[in-house]
């Protein structure tokens, strides 16, 4: 099922529960960095996120240095922002939740 684009005004209403998240200067995708106590966390965050990402059918850009990873979130067949990226954000959030180095 083809995912609709978000207007500006969405996009602006779903940033609000999403806190670390940024709209991009194109406002075609959103990013966020974790950090993590060990790299062990970081991948077990990587891993969690991957599965979520199989159940929406829909897959992040992400880097992963150590206990960094770095994730950005856009619908290249949409041209920008769906609600799978919301979703897939809010679950990645979720996942990080209980690893997150303070």
């Amino acid at each position: 099922m083809k995912q609709e684009r978000l207007d500006e005004d969405a996009i602006r209403a779903a940033l609000e529960p999403l806190s670390g998240w940024t709209l991009s200067d194109d406002g075609i995708s959103i990013t966020r960095t974790y950090r993590f106590k060990t790299f062990r966390e970081a991948f077990g965050f990587m891993t969690e996120a991957a599965l979520a990402a199989e159940k929406f059918n829909h897959h992040p850009e992400w880097f992963n240095v150590y206990n960094r990873v770095d994730v950005r979130l856009t619908n290249h067949d949409a041209g920008g922002l769906t609600e799978l990226d919301v979703k897939l954000a809010a679950a990645m959030d979720k996942a990080a939740a209980a690893r997150a180095a303070g």
